[in-house]
């Protein structure tokens, strides 16, 4: 019988074995480390809280005279202007705006959605959203991946839009759209004023009501502190119309 003096010590190999399976575990771990990248996520198109695309005919069903009438000049009906914005309306001249080829002062971001007529929304590419109205024959883009704002303001300015969700799943939620960069116009046709300071702030909401009819609301903010005492906000009502609906863009005019 062998003393514990005589048995064979496994000590040794032991650590030789450990050390192999620690260097074979970290080649495995650095060729794990090479494989496929992860999936890039979605797209602001993919992941789209709601389906804004189509063609949408808005609805008037409040304020009719405001937005269907030729408006009076001196007509600030809930508006919270400012003395100095007051004083810029009075002065109102379609006339002078016309000749001054400035017809489109009354179709920027900050009001074109709330004048008559249809509003068609597509995907541009995979992170803008376009909008296309007939008032105006106008053009808005939704950077969801903004870049550097242009140099120029324009009468549709920069806009920046995010999704904002309310539940997954099923995936809902609303349109958070934010735009600057405008170039001063009006608020309204009969000379309300906006400066190049204002920030217009959207939410896009879409619902189907009992009849099956699908609608889309947009509250619309308006912040300018050299014309408006306060924020001026708006509700405007669309509904969607069948996908071979026509559209009929109309030119800017100044009445």
């Amino acid at each position: 019988m062998n003393s514990g003096r005589d048995r064979p010590r496994p000590f040794p190999l032991l650590i030789v074995a450990a050390a192999l399976v620690l260097a074979g575990g970290s080649r495995i771990h650095a060729q794990r480390g090479q494989g496929a990248p992860a999936a890039p996520p979605p797209t602001p198109r993919a992941s789209a809280a709601i389906d804004l695309t189509g063609t949408w005919v808005s609805v008037i069903s409040e304020d009719w005279p405001l937005r269907m009438l030729p408006l009076r000049k001196g007509d600030y009906t809930r508006m919270p202007l400012t003395p100095a914005a007051r004083k810029v309306a009075d002065a109102w001249d379609p006339a002078r705006d016309e000749a001054a080829g400035e017809q489109c002062k009354g179709y920027s971001a900050a009001g074109v959605t709330r004048l008559p007529g249809r509003v068609r929304l597509s995907w541009q590419d995979d992170t803008t959203l376009k909008m296309e109205l007939e008032a105006g024959s106008q053009t808005r883009l939704f950077h969801f991946r903004p870049g550097q704002p242009p140099a120029e303001p324009s009468w549709q300015g920069y806009s920046t839009a995010e999704w904002l969700y309310t539940r997954v799943p099923p995936r809902s939620g609303e349109l958070r759209v934010v735009t600057s960069r405008l170039r001063p116009g009006y608020l309204r046709k009969n000379g309300v004023p906006y400066s190049a300071n204002t920030t217009v702030t959207e939410y896009y909401h879409r619902f189907t009501a009992p009849n099956g009819d699908v609608w889309l609301t947009i509250v619309t903010e308006v912040r300018d502190p050299e014309n408006l005492q306060q924020p001026f906000v708006q509700s405007t009502h669309f509904k969607k119309l069948p996908d071979n609906a026509g559209f009929k863009p109309e030119p800017c005019s100044a009445r």
